[in-house]
């Protein structure tokens, strides 16, 4: 899709940290996730990942709570959201309704790239 918009130049990227993101969410949410996708209009891309559990992480959380700790050099996983900081141009996320009476309606976590201005 992105090939086919002209867009080439971030499919790598795109594709690296979507999957981070998607996989994070499988793994930790135990319910529904939902993928968009939003082309802005200078030309950078927007994707969003909902899913159903509140806790917003590193480094899509508020200071001082937005740094992720290293892996330890022998781990396994643990290395995707730091992957968000290095390659996402922009990134962000916000709790959806974890009120008392908002029922959990999980977070959204988003990352963009490309525009004007990025390599």
């Amino acid at each position: 899709m992105l090939d086919s918009h002209g867009r080439g130049e971030v499919l790598d990227a795109v594709q690296l940290l979507t999957s981070e993101l998607v996989t994070n969410a499988y793994l930790h949410s135990g319910g529904p996730v939902s993928l968009r996708l939003t082309a802005l209009a200078d030309g950078r891309l927007r994707v969003g990942v909902w899913d159903s559990h509140p806790h917003v992480p590193a480094p899509f959380g508020e200071p001082p709570w937005n740094r992720v700790p290293p892996a330890p050099a022998d781990a396994e996983s643990g290395r995707g959201l730091c992957l968000v900081t290095e390659y996402a141009d922009r990134w962000g996320g916000w709790p959806l309704g974890d009120g008392p009476l908002e029922r959990g309606a999980g977070k959204l976590l988003w990352f963009e790239v490309g525009g004007k201005g990025s390599p």
